[in-house]
């Protein structure tokens, strides 16, 4: 890909996931968001395992792997599904920072380093 296909990219995906990188700034901002939901939409455990036809402990389970991060993005789709919502997720730079921010940061660390390495120092 092209360095300016590349950066229309990036534009495209800094503007489709402003809403993820202010979410991105909390620590952890999804831990318990299954059963988060699952409590403000005051849906019992009951109603989702019988709409997903599994045990109820099944779905406890779900919501305890998914606090501990180690649930499959397919389970989080299928419990959201079930609850009359959808899996929607982003990927974003630490910090609530942009794509376009890190692609520069990276650049620049990429220079510093050829400076170090040739003993050019700065360059003007």
């Amino acid at each position: 890909m092209a360095e300016r296909e590349r950066k229309l990219a990036r534009r495209r995906l800094d503007e489709e996931m402003q809403p993820y990188r202010r979410a991105g700034i909390r620590k952890n901002p999804t831990n318990g968001l299954l059963r988060a939901v699952r409590r403000a939409l005051g849906l019992p455990m009951a109603e989702i395992a019988g709409k997903m036809g599994l045990r109820e402990s099944v779905v406890f389970r779900f919501e305890g792997t998914e606090q501990k991060g180690s649930i499959k993005l397919s389970t989080i789709s299928r419990v959201a599904e079930a609850m009359g919502c959808k899996l929607v997720y982003g990927i974003v730079p630490r910090g609530g920072k942009t794509l376009e921010w890190l692609a520069e940061k990276r650049l620049w660390e990429g220079i510093l380093a050829e400076d170090r390495e040739h003993g050019t120092g700065n360059r003007e």
